[in-house]
């Protein structure tokens, strides 16, 4: 089973969801993707994760997770023992968010959402200081995110598999062109 996080103010409708939701598609695996929408809070948005990857063991199971999405698969990697693979994935969001505490908007609707004061608190309580087991990581970076520090991203998955884009954002621009090492990593061994 593949889990993929999508990032803050994102949703299972941002592009790089659709293009592992495509790619999955392609190999004929798509019944074995979940892709939850994320509530604001963090430690909401954990219980429900935690309660849909609790279902499978952790050789059955990788998590895809990009920018904060990033942050909560290592937080759930570290507890369940599976592989996850990170996007330009967040570090230690909770001083990058804090200037995001109120209402706002997702980037793919309407949908109004409130990041409020507490779920900084709660981002803190999620904070993995170091990777046990850097064999189970493959991170995506790329050297020109313009919203997160890709050298932090590198410190913290040291000895992980790296694949790092020179240049590129945060977005991940022509992410169609990574997916398949990404999900060769997450399905490596993975029975049907």
């Amino acid at each position: 089973m593949l889990l993929y996080l999508h990032g803050f103010r994102s949703s299972p409708r941002s592009f790089k969801a659709r293009v592992v939701g495509a790619a999955m598609a392609r190999l004929g695996r798509a019944d074995e993707l979940i892709c939850p929408h994320l509530p604001a809070s963090p430690r909401a948005a954990m219980e429900l994760v935690a309660t849909l990857a609790g279902r499978y063991p952790a050789e059955r199971l990788a998590i895809v997770g990009s920018s904060l999405g990033g942050y909560y698969a290592n937080w759930l990697a570290e507890r369940l023992g599976c592989r996850a693979a990170l996007l330009n994935p967040a570090v230690d969001p909770s001083d990058d968010l804090e200037r995001h505490v109120g209402v706002g908007t997702e980037y793919h609707s309407d949908r109004v959402f409130e990041f409020k004061p507490g779920y900084i608190d709660e981002l803190r309580a999620l904070k993995v200081e170091a990777i046990t087991r850097p064999e189970r990581y493959f991170l995506l970076a790329a050297s020109g995110d313009e919203v997160l520090d890709y050298r932090a991203m590198l410190r913290h998955y040291a000895g992980a598999r790296i694949h790092l884009i020179d240049g590129g954002d945060h977005a991940i621009s022509g992410f169609e062109r990574y997916v398949d090492e990404v999900l060769a990593f997450c399905l490596e061994g993975m029975p049907r």
